[in-house]
């Protein structure tokens, strides 16, 4: 339930601090272009708090936190005074109308840079990108591997984490190839690109590559193996009422072996554990310098594939990680601006790749999320860090100004699409073929929120 509430808390903060950013860009170009806003409405539904600015714009927070608009003077939809229709929006030039309705998306843009630009100021903890072995029978098997090597670039682009990583192997799929230069691990400036140009580049066939998004990672069936620094199996939590409480387990324990059989590595505990699920085991465990033999009996749980597995209820002491496997992306004043224009270019670049996959079939409609799966996200980087959640909301705001970009009618996108019409024709389109765009808009649209909805519960 606790999960729950702060998910909802997260996305509710998220959500309104990107529908205020883009309704403000609405808002903001149509003063300019000197059309009267009556409402600037945060939320749909009964008004929680509401005043009258001195500009005479009613400024509104309804109930329903799942949208916003700006409502503007407007012929279309209501009688104007003589004295007031050269401030309603039907009588502004196709061009300021095309201005205000590509706002909105453009001031999510701006917010994902802003966004950014404060995570980069503030500075991201990350790992590098390196691996120690590949799998094989994989795309990967091709690289051979002595010892740890660091991924430095994707198919030309420099990655310095396994997000940049993901992103870059993401937008490949559906073609035939792609390419990984790697480097022996050093300690690598982030801005230094000796690696990348000295490094070695192999060519991975991934005609064959396909994965489930919500069960699967990129990275891992490419036949990528992580590196990860060894698990030490000494006990940093006991979950309470769990099968290790009940048999008698406490933190600073350490495990030795299970019915007589030393502990290869934590893996290999998990699977061990898992296997036993309801199956009693006999534990061998040091403790202040004595060796113990507990037995403990996993409990049964249900896993994400709907197969029983045995749930003891402990974890590991966080391992470190060698200094120079470590980065801060932290930048100055000046830098982080470059750096945040350059992020959101290429979760932009990325995002209109895979939308245009969505429709082509090389990616399926199951990778489409909606309103539960963004709360958990928004959920999950808020409790990890404001850097993080600064992060996710830039990865949203990015992708609700490609999806308002759509020409679709009832989006900003369907809308411009309209103005430019008219523009090319210098007539406007006629009202019924707008209403018929809308409906079809508002149709398609529907589906595909049904599709995301149904996913979201899918994931649950």
């Amino acid at each position: 339930m606790l999960a729950f509430l702060w998910n909802l808390g997260a996305f509710i903060v998220a959500l309104g601090i990107l529908i205020t950013a883009h309704e403000f860009g609405h808002f903001y170009v149509a003063r300019r272009c000197g059309v009267r806003v009556q409402r600037f409405s945060i939320g749909f539904g009964k008004a929680i708090w509401h005043r009258i600015g001195k500009d005479g714009t009613e400024y509104v927070v309804a109930m329903i936190p799942l949208g916003g608009y700006v409502k503007m003077l407007d012929e279309r939809v209501e009688a104007v005074p003589p004295e007031l229709q050269h401030e309603s929006f039907n009588r502004k030039s196709v061009w300021a109308r095309m201005a205000i309705v590509a706002a909105g998306p453009i001031a999510n843009f701006i917010f994902a840079v802003i966004a950014l630009y404060f995570m980069y100021l503030i500075g991201v903890p990350t790992v590098k990108p390196v691996i120690e072995a590949t799998r094989s029978g994989s795309p990967a098997a091709v690289m051979q591997l002595q010892h740890p090597q660091q991924i430095v670039a994707v198919s030309g682009q420099a990655v310095r984490n396994w997000e940049e990583v993901n992103l870059a192997l993401v937008s490949h799929i559906g073609e035939p190839s792609l390419s990984l230069t790697l480097a022996s691990v050093s300690d690598i400036s982030s801005s230094d690109d000796a690696a990348r140009l000295n490094g070695k580049t192999y060519q991975l066939d991934i005609s064959n590559w396909h994965f489930d998004p919500d069960k699967e990672s990129p990275i891992t069936t490419l036949g990528l193996e992580i590196y990860r620094p060894k698990v030490v199996p000494i006990l940093a939590e006991v979950v309470t009422g769990g099968a290790a409480a009940q048999a008698g387990l406490q933190v600073g324990d350490t495990l030795l072996a299970i019915n007589g059989k030393p502990l290869q590595d934590w893996q290999s505990f998990v699977a061990q554990i898992k296997a036993a699920a309801d199956k009693t085991l006999q534990l061998t465990i040091r403790r202040n310098g004595d060796q113990l033999v507990l037995p403990v009996t996993p409990t049964a749980h249900k896993s994400a594939t709907g197969a029983m597995e045995g749930y003891l209820g402990v974890s590991p002491i966080a391992p470190k990680w060698p200094d120079n496997m470590q980065l801060e992306l932290q930048y100055g004043p000046l830098e982080s601006v470059t750096m945040a224009a350059q992020k959101t270019w290429r979760l932009t670049a990325v995002s209109v790749k895979m939308l245009g996959k969505l429709f082509t079939g090389d990616v399926s409609l199951k990778s489409l999320s909606g309103p539960i799966s963004i709360a958990q996200g928004a959920g999950n980087t808020a409790s990890f860090g404001l850097v993080y959640f600064l992060g996710f909301l830039a990865l949203i705001s990015v992708n609700l100004g490609i999806i308002n970009l759509v020409p679709l009618p009832v989006l900003d996108g369907g809308h411009l699409m309209y103005y430019v019409i008219e523009a090319i024709t210098r007539r406007p389109v006629s009202e019924r073929i707008q209403e018929i765009g809308f409906r079809f808009g508002a149709a398609l649209l529907l589906v595909l929120m049904s599709i995301a909805l149904f996913n979201d519960f899918a994931r649950l």
